[in-house]
């Protein structure tokens, strides 16, 4: 039997699940095969983005599974190279046609780049594209408070997603005060700080033990009950399964505060203020 994931409202009214699947690296019929194995696991949550790549592999595994496309929640990202009110739109209707599908569920605007200073104009078009009903919902990845603070004053809509880098050793505590003020839903890319030692921490492995968990499983569960949606990416099936088996069991207080002690900073240099990815 698959998973079934609890949602979050989002501030437009929509629900969305507390895990998803990530699909960086997950390209052509391994790539479908892969999402396939995901959701038959009980994922519905499947983030893509048209600078990974691989939106057509997404799409097919979504057109192919068999499941009502409203159960489940595509997201894609609009890249740096596409900022801009009407390079928005057209954007859009490129990611469309490499899913094949009619509409996304959630677009975000993939990085800020605040050198090239257009995102502002790019979020405009995002907020009439979910009004067209192209796109469902709207959001971000990787804005800071200030970026957010500037593309609510413009509009006076808050996205309805910030996805950020986002793990036991870079919690953003700051930032997700923020987005509680503003109503935005915190979505974690790289949750497992992946190429790092978290998983092998005392603190993980100690929780591990006493739940009768694996480490990976502590770390996603950390993150649910920050309030926060993690994205965990794998192509293994079994994997896939262990990253959705978080909702039996809860890390207690001090096991949450022990975990968050181990923040030291981001871990790839993504700074959004200075980092670009056209």
């Amino acid at each position: 039997m698959p998973t079934a994931v609890p949602t979050v409202e989002l501030n437009d009214g929509t629900a969305f699940p507390r895990l998803g699947l990530g699909t960086y690296g997950l390209n052509g019929d391994e790539g479908v095969a892969a999402v396939r194995a995901g959701i038959d696991a009980g994922y519905r949550l499947l983030d893509t983005a048209l600078n990974y790549g691989n939106e057509d592999a997404v799409g097919r595994a979504v057109r192919e599974c068999g499941l009502p496309r409203e159960d489940l929640v595509v997201t894609s990202k609009l890249p740096g190279r596409h900022h801009g009110y009407d390079e928005a739109h057209r954007s859009i209707e490129e990611t469309l046609g490499n899913l094949g599908l009619d509409s996304v569920d959630l677009y975000l605007i993939h990085w800020p780049n605040p050198s090239v200073d257009k995102f502002v104009d790019t979020w405009k078009a995002f907020v009439d594209l979910r009004d067209s009903g192209v796109v469902r919902s709207i959001g971000v990845s990787n804005f800071t408070e200030d970026h957010l603070q500037r593309i609510v004053d413009a509009t006076g809509v808050a996205p309805a997603v910030n996805q950020v880098e986002l793990h036991p050793y870079f919690p953003q505590g700051a930032l997700r005060a923020v987005h509680e003020r503003l109503g935005i839903v915190t979505e974690s890319w790289s949750p497992l700080a992946k190429q790092s030692e978290l998983l092998t921490e005392r603190v993980v492995t100690d929780a591990a033990a006493a739940h009768g968990v694996t480490p990976g499983q502590v770390v996603l569960r950390w993150h649910v009950q920050l309030g926060a949606v993690p994205v965990p990416k794998s192509g293994d099936p079994g994997r896939q399964r262990e990253n959705i088996d978080v909702f039996a069991f809860e890390l207690t207080d001090d096991e949450m505060t022990a975990i968050s002690g181990l923040e030291r900073g981001r871990l790839w240099g993504g700074d959004p203020d200075s980092h670009e990815e056209m």
